[in-house]
């Protein structure tokens, strides 16, 4: 077994730095060394492991599984030793003026961010918090370098790589205006099919598998109103007869300001279970520590 004393921990630096940047130039130019010294500290870590590691590609130094393999727990490795050889960095969210960024889906930005925005500029005034459509970008790839903080959302596909913390479970309920003419009734299976519904045609999980839901019961989306996207919802549904399948939290939110109302639908679909997520190599970062209890401390429900 290949034990740490086994290997010069340097050649574990260059490796970190080649599966991020994939350019044996760019890494020899951020570590002030030579392209040949790169290139012989990854010799000398191919012969130490037994694996080919890296391999040169029109597009770059592309991994192997084994370099897969290693990437996550070096990464965590080389983070710890980092906090061992510093001391502990204290965070000031009043005085900070660190940027943030949260990757959510558009629901959750609709849910979010109104409360977040009121309550970091009472504590936090200088804080720039930015989000980012999770489906618009390599959510593993953005947490792991860290130009994505923290993941907010109902995301199952992570690997054990991130921390995750439940925030709620929700369920799905049926919305629509108050002048709706099913609005003073309660509505039977017949007549949730029988109505015009618009859809929310959006690919990702779990609202997915609610559209799939619906088109088992009956409800075709190809013969009614479809949009991407969950934010024109309550402007559509409150200037029209249209019922909409959303998640509870988004009702909520838009049921006053829109004249909207919202009931539980016959059909029986899957509760939405929200987490917050961050990568292990932020674990111990004072900011992203601050910044995941303030949204918990907000937004976690027991």
């Amino acid at each position: 077994m290949l034990e740490a004393k086994d290997i010069d921990l340097n050649l574990l630096v260059i490796f970190q730095h080649v599966f991020q940047e994939r350019q044996i130039s760019a890494v020899a130019r951020q570590l002030g060394l030579s392209q040949p010294a790169v290139s012989n500290a990854l010799a000398r870590l191919r012969r130490a492991v037994g694996d080919e590691l890296f391999v040169r590609t029109a597009t770059g130094m592309q991994p192997t599984p084994r370099a897969q393999e290693l990437a996550d727990s070096v990464t965590v490795a080389m983070r710890h030793i980092t906090f061992a050889l510093n001391p502990k960095e204290d965070f000031d969210a009043s005085t900070s003026q660190r940027q943030f960024t949260i990757a959510m889906t558009d629901v959750g930005e609709v849910y979010f961010m109104p409360l977040l925005a009121a309550k970091l500029h009472a504590c936090a005034p200088h804080l720039c918090l930015t989000t980012v459509r999770a489906s618009s970008i390599d959510l593993k790839t953005e947490m792991e370098s860290g130009r994505v903080d923290l993941a907010i959302g109902a995301f199952d596909d992570l690997s054990e790589a991130w921390y995750q913390r439940r925030l709620f479970k929700q369920n799905y309920v049926c919305m629509f205006r108050q002048t709706h003419p099913l609005a003073d009734k309660q509505i039977d299976m017949k007549e949730f099919v029988a109505a015009q519904h618009l859809i929310v045609a959006s690919q990702e999980q779990p609202y997915l598998k609610i559209n799939q839901s619906l088109e088992k019961a009956g409800i075709s989306a190809s013969a009614h109103f479809k949009v991407p996207h969950f934010v024109a919802v309550p402007y559509i549904v409150s200037s029209s007869d249209l019922l909409v399948t959303v998640p509870q939290k988004l009702a909520e939110r838009a049921a006053v300001p829109f004249g909207l109302k919202y009931v539980k639908p016959p059909l029986r679909l899957p509760s939405l279970q929200t987490n917050i997520f961050w990568h292990r190599r932020y674990h111990q970062d004072a900011g992203n520590l601050w910044l995941r209890h303030f949204i918990s401390e907000h937004f976690l429900e027991t």
